[in-house]
């Protein structure tokens, strides 16, 4: 495995047919702030977040994933992850340079096993933020992002062996096995998640409350507005222990308010294998509604991205 070079997940870009109904959407009812819009890019920050951008949506024909960017800690880690990516034999999309998105920054892009574009940057100037307030009901940050891989186990080895992500739980099926792994690069239990799929798409993307007042607040706040169905939620997972509530924004995609995601010791910590058939595993608290109900599974799957590549398995 890899060094661990990468700190956090930065953002997750997306492109979308209907991108004004897109924006409107989260920059009003999901609690986003729009920071810049350009020529059909628009860039969308968390209030309570130091990042320029926890989410980028651009107008396009289809549905896809633009790209997942993480942070590194420095220039010369971004320049050496960079390098151990190239010894390997992964593709670079771009070499590691100067950056000309909202906060600049030094980084690069890749495309990992799956096809998908990866970024990695430091050096971005942060953003001027606020303190979340008591009852404000508006993401604090980007908590974590989940993709669906047509090669679940392999899509994962890749991550550990050159991004440096280790496995923290995982959820298997008794008929189907491995469903989902659960994957960190930091104390936080995961950054993304990888969940098996017939074809490469967006999971889900979370977004991160204050706490479980204003998780509940968001949540009833999104579904009084209607223009998000609601799939699943409010629970709270075993894996993770994190609340939920899962919505499908205007365009199909699926996102989470959560909170309270759990904080590991990395020394101590062994990965669990969690079986979602047995009562409580995936709503501990017995309170959402039945996902089967409400078809949450298909609606995970989401669009196939139909940009992306099959690379090499190095």
């Amino acid at each position: 495995m890899t060094d661990r070079l990468l700190t956090h997940l930065r953002h997750v870009d997306i492109a979308v047919p209907d991108y004004d109904k897109e924006l409107d959407f989260y920059s009003s009812a999901w609690g986003l702030a729009k920071v810049a819009d350009d020529s059909g890019i628009a860039f969308l920050a968390a209030e309570g977040s130091p990042e320029q951008y926890i989410v980028r949506v651009r107008k396009a024909e289809e549905k896809r994933l633009d790209l997942v960017a993480f942070g590194a800690a420095t220039t010369v880690d971004v320049d050496k992850q960079a390098e151990q990516l190239l010894a390997d034999g992964v593709k670079l999309i771009t070499q590691p340079g100067r950056m000309d998105t909202p906060g600049g920054g030094y980084g690069f892009r890749f495309f990992d096993i799956d096809g998908r574009t990866v970024e990695v940057s430091a050096d971005v100037s942060p953003r001027k933020h606020r303190r979340v307030e008591e009852r404000e009901s508006i993401p604090v940050r980007l908590s974590h992002v989940v993709l669906n891989s047509p090669n679940l186990d392999i899509t994962r080895d890749w991550y550990a062996r050159h991004l440096g992500f280790r496995l923290s739980d995982t959820i298997q099926h008794p008929k189907i096995g491995n469903a989902m792994h659960f994957m960190r690069i930091n104390s936080q239990h995961h950054s993304i998640g990888l969940a098996q799929c017939p074809h490469m798409s967006v999971h889900h993307m979370s977004f991160e409350m204050r706490g479980i007042d204003e998780y509940m607040r968001g949540t009833g706040r999104v579904r009084k507005d209607g223009r998000a169905k609601h799939l699943w939620g409010p629970g709270r997972h075993v894996a993770g222990d994190n609340t939920f509530s899962y919505f499908l924004d205007p365009q199909g995609n699926m996102i989470e308010y959560t909170t309270e995601l759990e904080q590991l010791d990395e020394d101590t910590w062994h990965p669990h294998i969690y079986d979602p058939s047995k009562e409580n595993v995936a709503d501990q608290w017995g309170t959402a509604n039945n996902p089967k109900e409400e078809d949450t599974g298909d609606h995970a799957f989401n669009d196939p991205d139909r940009s992306a590549f099959v690379a090499p398995p190095v």
